[in-house]
């Protein structure tokens, strides 16, 4: 069972709407219980980092998750903010991230954009593969996302990076570090692209 993680942000119907379209079993859960059943979990997230770092601690969650995620080593796969919540911090706001992935989230550098690139970065990117990773192994051809965003990680770790787009200049897109994954994209607005990624991640063997 896939848990995905209701704490108030994020496009939780789409990405359950995905889940059922690949036949996997998901719950849309705020109740800490149920996602303790679950054996891998999608932080989703739209908005500002500190609101979501509220909002995981006040709904309870922020804990268990940290429990389930570093002790029980739960997979878990972030999505747009909630990949960005995997990091120690942001430019964004004042508090700490998970702090999963060693890095920051950081604001684009407009002095590395050219005049046709906007800030938020929003449209669909072409993503280069970085590595092995189950997480994107047989992406269809030429592999392309949805990208809405005006912040991006910086990783201390390449060896992190899954995933890279461009906006100006490249970015991590993707990120995976053992059980802890994340994209910036929306896989649940990507189509064949975000199908095949999110199927990687329901037939993940959890550790």
């Amino acid at each position: 069972m896939i848990g995905i993680v209701d704490y108030g942000l994020g496009n939780l119907a789409s990405i359950q709407n995905m889940f059922r379209r690949l036949e996997s079993q998901s719950v849309v859960s705020a109740d800490v219980a149920e996602l303790a059943e679950c054996d891998r979990l999608i932080l989703p997230g739209v908005g500002s980092f500190d609101r979501g770092v509220r909002n995981l601690h006040e709904s309870g969650l922020w804990e268990p998750l940290n429990r389930w995620v570093l002790d029980e080593k739960k997979p878990i796969l972030g999505i747009c903010l909630g990949v960005q919540l995997l990091t120690e911090g942001s430019d964004e706001g004042t508090l700490p991230g998970l702090g999963w992935i060693a890095g920051r989230t950081v604001s684009f550098d407009t002095g590395a954009l050219s005049s046709i690139d906007r800030i938020p970065n929003m449209g669909w990117r072409y993503v280069d593969v970085e590595g092995a990773s189950s997480l994107s192994e047989g992406l269809p051809d030429d592999p392309r996302f949805y990208f809405v965003h005006s912040f991006h990680l910086q990783c201390e770790n390449p060896e992190d990076v899954i995933l890279s787009a461009a906006h100006g200049y490249t970015f991590a897109a993707g990120v995976e570090r053992g059980n802890i994954a994340g994209v910036q994209f929306h896989p649940e607005k990507s189509h064949k692209f975000g199908m095949a990624l999110l199927r990687n991640f329901a037939c993940l063997q959890p550790q």
